[in-house]
């Protein structure tokens, strides 16, 4: 079996074994936005604004898609820790094939359907004849890495349910990097315009896996031969299908909710517009450290799941919340004290730095509304109560519309705000308030003592 050590004894889940998954996931999490950082800037060097309009807008798109089929990683890393604490050896190696086949499979129905999919994202987008030719160009290059950059997620998704965050880690920092050195070398060298930035991240992306697949070999050793059997075992691909789909609803879900932020704040106008796209900046940045959390709470879950120990799950939820809530503090205050200033430096129109300046409490106040809802929701994917967190999502959207929908009238886009804060609240809480009757289902009464 090589390197995957199975769980064996009791599990003592620690401050050091959480910062011990956090921390390089974090950083991983990070470089992700860099890349779509030195794509613009570097197309933004030609001085052609339709070709940023059509990279932007090709982002969008693939951002959406892949979204969409993040459940691969999560679902992944969830059935995968389970698998360790159970100390299956041969189900953490098929758990691999297993995403490995789920994500090819994905990524070449998006190839087939690639033309109807572009087709419905331009009907939506409304983007100018130049802008749109720019996004196809982009687009139908880029679309081609789709079965590997599927394949990627899941990779990913079982390093990770192993607690090999650093294997996650080097696998990021490999792909993104690459992607970066070669935007730089094929779009402003090579001169190949925005069919350079596509290649680049084609190419990373197989760079990627074949990193991932390289530590996947050392990782498992020489157990990592699959039993076809038992990789296509109709109750386990059935187990994953349906964990993925509900993981796949909530992503849905999500995305509708801040496709929903934006275009009511948009009947407010652009400059409204604008100074919210800013404002939301915020929360998508916290976004990126409090997933380091909510990843190890996925694993440490999963371990103490499939282990059958209540007290490691237990402390898992304590832990993960504690330093969810202590990070969250910390970009609250960051927020507080320089808010303004990163409003400057976002933007040098007056007029949206005014306006984001009114409604800047609710960019304060996000992490801390947030932070309940990520590390609850990793929780639910490590213990693969998905379900719940599924049902949970919808009840939280309809919570969120029906505040819109009272507050609108008399706080206008402050009202916006307050409802979206309350359902980032929401979310967390729901998830909270079930989780010991829903532990204590999965637990019983055969628990081991940590």
């Amino acid at each position: 079996m090589g390197g995957v050590i199975p769980t064996a004894g009791d599990i003592q889940v620690t401050h050091g074994r959480v910062l011990g998954i956090a921390v390089p996931m974090t950083l991983a999490y990070l470089t992700t936005p860099l890349v779509g950082i030195v794509d613009m800037a570097v197309i933004g060097q030609l001085g052609d604004a339709t070709l940023l309009g059509g990279i932007a807008v090709g982002a969008i798109i693939f951002s959406i898609v892949f979204t969409s089929f993040n459940f691969l990683r999560s679902g992944t890393t969830g059935l995968t820790a389970q698998a360790l604490g159970a100390g299956d050896k041969q189900e953490i190696n098929d758990i691999a094939w297993r995403a490995l086949g789920l994500g090819v499979s994905a990524g070449l129905i998006i190839v087939v359907l690639q033309v109807p999919i572009f087709l419905t994202a331009m009907y939506f987008m409304g983007a100018s004849d130049q802008v749109r030719a720019a996004t196809s160009e982009y687009f139908y290059i880029r679309v081609l890495a789709a079965p590997v950059s599927l394949a990627n997620f899941a990779v990913l998704g079982w390093l990770l349910g192993l607690g090999r965050a650093s294997a996650g880690l080097v696998i990021q920092v490999i792909l993104n990097g690459t992607n970066m050195a070669l935007c730089v070398w094929f779009v402003l060298y090579l001169d190949w315009g925005i069919a350079g930035a596509a290649w680049s991240t084609v190419i990373a992306e197989i760079v990627g896996l074949v990193t991932g697949l390289g530590l996947v070999a050392i990782t498992s050793g020489s157990g990592l031969a699959p039993r076809l059997a038992r990789v296509v075992a109709p109750d386990k691909v059935m187990r994953m299908v349906s964990l993925n789909r509900d993981i796949m609803i909530r992503s849905f879900a999500l995305i509708f909710a801040f496709t929903m932020f934006t275009s009511i704040g948009a009947r407010s106008g652009d400059v409204v517009l604008a100074a919210n796209a800013v404002l939301m900046n915020f929360f998508f940045f916290s976004g990126f450290f409090l997933d380091g959390f909510a990843t190890a709470a996925e694993q440490l879950a999963g371990v103490a799941v499939g282990a059958r120990q209540r007290p490691a799950f237990d402390q898992t939820v304590r832990l993960t919340i504690l330093w969810g809530f202590g990070l969250a503090g910390v970009l609250t205050g960051v927020y507080f004290f320089f808010g303004v200033d990163l409003i400057n430096l976002v933007t040098s129109a007056d007029n949206v730095r005014g306006v984001a300046q009114d409604y800047l409490v609710w960019a304060i106040v996000t992490p801390l509304a947030g932070v309940l809802a990520f590390q609850m929701d990793g929780i639910f994917i490590g213990a693969t109560w998905s379900r719940d967190m599924r049902n949970m999502m919808l009840a939280s959207l309809a919570v969120y519309v029906i505040s819109w929908w009272l507050l609108a009238p008399y706080l206008g886009n402050h009202g916006l705000w307050l409802a979206l804060v309350i359902f980032l609240g929401i979310r967390g809480i729901t998830l909270l308030a079930i989780t010991k009757t829903r532990a204590d289902e999965t637990f019983g009464t055969g628990v081991k003592s940590a």
